[in-house]
């Protein structure tokens, strides 16, 4: 396992507000293993547009992240949200960004003793920090399709891309998050692997041997219930889905859990109930109290299909039944999934879930992803990363 090295990881999501990623559950492994690692949060790909409802609330989340400063987790990563000028796509901006982040990583760094650190970015507009921090390597960790999320931001699809090739060809290593990802890659295929995303098996296969409490706020919803975590976007879940369940099938409970976004049509069914964001620590005692763990995503948005949702493996090392939407990335594991390819179709596969018998279905979900865990996954990648170094020094 790579050890006594120094990583900073530009991460493409909030440490403390987003259910945790595959860089989360990677460099909790490093820094255990005696790595010393710093993660950058977020710094966006631009703000949300104006018209948008989420705007005003996203700025309060980022704000709240700034104001937590630089901290360190249990493991010794050191956190930080850095200032940065939240406008991408003119030289004026993107110089500021680059003296920005450059001058506060940088100092950080020293402070934390960290030197010549593996640099993984994984998003595109962290590659102004390339060629500055005296990185031994870099790491660029493709997680979406980056150009085609045209909701979140008002960025220049074209101006990311371009972002993005220029990550491609600055990287030693390039890892996608989805096949879907890998098999549209044109740049860098010599450097580029498929990084599956893994599941933290015993924290969730502990759900099936009965021994976890499910939580009130589950508890007191009747069954039967549908459940779901991570993000709650109106243009991400198939709210169409929904409304066609409320008024076919009035007796399920949907049940979201997570940052919910405004606007969503959904909001006003009777038998749509939405809790906040739950710890990772307790999040099985709430998915406990699910009797089917749904992905009722909207595929039909490009950005979705390349999806390779972390919760789909979690959901199977449950033990649960689990209906979800066609993600080219899951098509492997169809026999274990039962993946529903119309709105009719996805209704009934609940319906075929919920009268379930018998354990040996739950044991092969299980069976499916107990190997593929993060363990595992950090291993291989820090074989990866060993060879690399290898490499750079006797060039």
């Amino acid at each position: 396992m790579l050890k006594d090295k120094s990583i900073i990881c530009f991460g493409g999501e909030d440490w403390w507000y987003h259910h945790p990623h595959s860089k989360n559950h990677l460099m909790r492994r490093f820094a255990r293993a005696g790595n010393k690692v710093i993660f950058v949060n977020s710094i966006s790909m631009g703000l949300a547009p104006v018209r948008s409802k989420d705007l005003l609330p996203r700025i309060a989340r980022k704000l709240k992240s700034y104001a937590k400063l630089a901290r360190t987790t249990e493991e010794g990563i050191t956190v930080v949200s850095p200032a940065v000028v939240p406008f991408f796509g003119n030289a004026a901006t993107t110089a500021a960004n680059r003296r920005l982040l450059t001058a506060q990583i940088a100092t950080l760094a020293r402070r934390r003793g960290l030197s010549n650190p593996i640099l993984w970015i994984a998003i595109p507009t962290a590659i102004e920090v390339v060629g500055r921090l005296k990185e031994s390597m870099v790491i660029y960790h493709v997680s979406d399709k980056y150009d085609a999320n045209t909701m979140d931001h008002a960025t220049d699809p074209t101006f990311i891309r371009s972002l993005h090739e220029r990550a491609i060809d600055s990287a030693d290593i390039i890892f996608y998050s989805s096949r879907k990802l890998l098999s549209e890659a044109t740049r860098g295929r010599e450097r580029s692997y498929l990084l599956e995303q893994a599941v933290d098996f015993d924290h969730w296969s502990k759900i099936s041997k009965g021994d976890v409490r499910v939580a009130d706020e589950v508890e007191r919803i009747p069954g039967p219930r549908l459940g779901y975590f991570g993000a709650i976007e109106p243009w991400l879940i198939d709210q169409e889905l929904i409304k066609q369940a409320a008024q076919r099938r009035p007796e399920w409970n949907w049940i979201f859990i997570g940052n919910k976004s405004r606007g969503l049509e959904i909001e006003r069914l009777p038998n749509v109930h939405f809790l906040p964001p739950v710890s990772y620590q307790d999040l099985p005692n709430y998915a406990a109290g699910f009797d089917v763990c749904v992905l009722p995503w909207n595929t039909e948005v490009p950005f979705t299909s390349y999806g390779s949702a972390i919760k789909v493996r979690e959901y199977l090392a449950s033990g649960k039944p689990a209906v979800i939407s066609p993600l080219p990335e899951y098509e492997p594991m169809s026999d274990v999934l039962r993946i529903g390819r119309s709105r009719d179709q996805f209704l009934q596969l609940i319906d075929e879930a919920l009268h379930e018998e018998g354990t040996e279905l739950a044991q092969a979900r299980q069976n499916a992803v107990r190997d593929g865990t993060w363990d595992a996954r950090a291993e291989w990648v820090s074989d990866l990363i060993e060879r690399a170094l290898v490499r750079n020094r006797l060039q």
